[in-house]
């Protein structure tokens, strides 16, 4: 392990390399084209720094956090990425040494701690909805979601009288969708069918916190399925319930 790790959770493409097992030059080769898609948004994600080899030589490699671990996620197999993701929790665990003094700060730091796993595991999961969504890369993926073909929950609900909230609570019913972390996330027998598209950006909770949410979008093969799935339930749409009242 390099001597660039610090408890803070800053990472290395050398890290990266002994964890993915791909040589250290193919490591960098895969942040340089995402540094070169990113564009502007790559300056506070990836910093160019230096280490010295075997020999004393200066060598260059990357210089990243969490956000950039992710990134790099993305473009490896569910394995690869799986590890990637093991590594940024054993360094969180790592830097998390301070003991607390007394039974409140104990309490305070353990709230802490589950509440950051369970956003890590949120973002793990919102990795693998995108990866089996098959996205292939960034900027296919930004093309996509600008199709006018594809919609949000709120639209679908629309054609049925309700509101988002209401279908995601009857789509949770069908057990077609689940709740982890304030995120609706497909369950694993549905996120591979192309029913949705998805992108995640990242914010700023209000205690100044940086987090990651995902914006997810309806494919018409999608509304179909859910136009199916209602309908077998005794759910359908206003338009067809104005049609038969009218008969």
């Amino acid at each position: 392990m390099n001597n660039l790790i610090t408890t803070d959770l800053k990472m290395t493409s050398l890290d990266i390399a002994e964890v993915t097992g791909k040589r250290h030059s193919h490591i960098l080769d895969d942040i340089r084209k995402e540094v070169k898609e990113l564009g502007e948004l790559a300056e506070p994600i990836f910093r160019l720094g230096s280490y010295k080899d075997k020999n004393n030589q200066d060598r260059s490699c990357y210089e990243f956090g969490k956000d950039g671990a992710m990134q790099l996620a993305l473009k490896y197999d569910a394995k690869t990425r799986y590890k990637v993701i093991k590594r940024i929790e054993e360094l969180e665990n790592r830097g998390n040494k301070q003991l607390p003094g007394t039974y409140k700060e104990a309490l305070i730091q353990l709230v802490g701690q589950v509440e950051e796993n369970e956003r890590l595991e949120t973002s793990k999961l919102m990795l693998e909805q995108q990866i089996g969504e098959l996205k292939p890369k960034a900027d296919y993926t930004s093309r996509i979601l600008k199709n006018k073909g594809l919609v949000l929950i709120s639209q679908i609900a629309q054609d049925y009288g309700m509101t988002a909230q209401e279908m995601n609570n009857l789509l949770h019913k069908l057990k077609v969708q689940y709740k982890r972390g304030g995120q609706w996330l497909l369950y694993a027998g549905y996120n591979n069918k192309g029913y949705t598209h998805s992108e995640t950006f990242d914010f700023k909770r209000k205690d100044g916190t940086e987090d990651v949410s995902m914006t997810t979008k309806w494919t018409q093969r999608g509304r179909l399925f859910l136009y199916e799935l209602l309908k077998e339930n005794n759910v359908i749409p206003k338009i067809e319930k104005g049609v038969s009242e009218n008969d």
